[in-house]
């Protein structure tokens, strides 16, 4: 069986400069064109490893700001989503981590399709080179903030930042890679020792157990005390600072109160927060937040000396939260059942 050349050249120096050459700068995956190897040494390559990336189903592209949504077909027939955003200063791919995702957050359409598997280390890379050669475009950042959870992926996450950041492949600054999590706290722990220079973004999205359980049914395993201690811990222990990401819902976590209650959490802790107002998905009754609200929600964090943005929505005419393009794919295969 074939080994995927993105998973082996991390470790296997086999002409390793020439061959990430042609994959991660002149983004050529077939082993024929590689001139610059012999012929012998092709046919070897060609015989032992494959370049295979995810086959593109679908592609969606906003006609606001030039976000591109992408659908991706795995070998074995599952899907997944990654998105690629335009900023004046960069290009970010968004990955997924999993095929689905177990957490089941009430407000995310990945959970609705349940959880399949996670994700090797080649189909994670293979959406950033997917990405790039549909795109013509070079990825300068990545987030883990696609379909999944990245830290029950831990491995292949962490395989895949590896690659990302080797200065003889993808070879891209650790600190524009961020890693998202919904509070997976023994894996937060891990990360300290990583000691990769990434961003570390933490999930809460509420304020009281109760609240976050309803949310978020991790929390039931990993409550708010114990998802803020690490937080606590991780930054003292690296010293870099932690984004916190708060999705905002109307008449369910946007309330003055709920700021209050959360800048009394992060009190003193060296952190950004990031407020993120509720993009309907069609699941469950959210709406999002008037402005008037969301100001108000900002106002009170940055009185509170809270570092606080909220983030600029890209991609609203094309749904580019994840998940969304994996439903009705999955609906119009039932369909023809």
């Amino acid at each position: 069986m074939k080994r995927e050349i993105t998973e082996v050249l991390c470790w296997e120096r086999y002409r390793t400069d020439q061959i990430a050459d042609w994959i991660y700068d002149k983004k050529v995956l077939d082993f024929s064109r590689m001139t610059n190897l012999s012929k012998e040494q092709r046919r070897i390559l060609k015989e032992r490893y494959s370049l295979d990336i995810p086959k593109l189903i679908e592609k969606r592209v906003s006609r606001i700001d030039g976000t591109m949504k992408f659908l991706w077909e795995l070998e074995d027939g599952n899907t997944v989503e990654s998105v690629l955003i335009f900023h004046p200063n960069r290009i970010t791919a968004c990955l997924s981590t999993q095929v689905g995702c177990p957490l089941k957050c009430r407000f995310c359409a990945t959970g609705l399709s349940g959880y399949v598997r996670n994700l090797s280390v080649h189909e994670i890379i293979g959406q950033v080179l997917g990405m790039e050669i549909e795109a013509k475009v070079g990825v300068s950042n990545v987030v883990y903030m696609g379909m999944g959870e990245p830290l029950l992926n831990y491995e292949n996450t962490m395989k895949s930042v590896r690659i990302l950041i080797d200065k003889k492949l993808k070879g891209m600054s650790p600190r524009r890679i961020t890693i998202s999590t919904a509070g997976i706290v023994p894996r937060i722990y891990e990360l300290i020792d990583e000691n990769i220079d990434f961003v570390l973004s933490v999930s809460l999205h509420a304020v009281t157990n109760e609240k976050r359980s309803y949310l978020m049914p991790v929390n039931d395993r990993y409550p708010l005390e114990e998802v803020i201690q690490a937080i606590k811990d991780y930054i003292e222990r690296t010293n870099r600072r932690v984004t916190v990401e708060y999705i905002l819902i109307k008449n369910v976590n946007d309330d003055p109160r709920d700021a209050r209650k959360l800048g009394q959490l992060l009190a003193g802790i060296k952190v950004n927060v990031n407020l993120i107002p509720y993009n309907p998905v069609g699941i469950e009754n959210f709406k999002r937040p008037d402005e008037g609200r969301i100001r108000r929600f900002l106002e009170i964090l940055k009185n509170k000396g809270i570092e606080t943005v909220v983030r600029v929505e890209k991609g609203s005419d094309i749904r580019a939260a994840c998940g969304q393009l994996r439903l009705k794919l999955r609906e119009r295969r039932k369909s023809r059942i």
